[in-house]
């Protein structure tokens, strides 16, 4: 990401742009989605990192930013192929999403893990929680799991 400032212009790899997205929630959003990041890495140690900021090629925010963990290719309905995230994370308005991309069964992770996880939302692909408290991160990890093995 090429970042302006005071006409001074330097690059930040994927890890500094991750620490500084993560270090500028504020708590306990902030150690819930540190905690939440050091997880994944202990689940997907060797994964490749993405941080997506959000904005489209203009500039314009379509959506919260959100690291990404690991490597799918996703293929669309005109043949194209594009290499994409498998596990993700942000910080949304209330606490915390994850993603668990590329599950064919849309009502899978609602039916294995929905019930068990405490206070979350779970849809196809998104489990939204207000904090790490309120849900039992074993569960969440086992979900995380399943997404990460799903790519292998």
């Amino acid at each position: 990401m090429l970042l302006t400032n005071h006409a001074t212009i330097f690059y930040m790899n994927v890890r500094e742009q991750i620490k500084e997205y993560i270090t500028s929630q504020p708590e306990p959003k902030r150690s819930d989605m540190q905690a939440l990041h050091r997880k994944i890495l202990e689940v997907m140690p060797k994964c490749k990192l993405w941080f997506l900021d959000g904005k489209d090629d203009k500039g314009k925010t379509v959506s919260n930013p959100n690291i990404g963990y690991g490597l799918r290719t996703m293929h669309y309905a005109d043949g194209t192929t594009r290499e994409f995230y498998r596990i993700g994370m942000s910080a949304n308005t209330t606490g915390i999403s994850v993603y668990i991309l590329g599950i064919e069964d849309k009502k899978y992770l609602a039916r294995t893990y929905g019930k068990k996880l405490g206070k979350a939302s779970v849809t196809g692909y998104c489990i939204k929680f207000k904090a790490l408290k309120d849900i039992h991160i074993d569960i969440l990890e086992a979900a995380i799991r399943y997404g990460a093995a799903a790519a292998n």
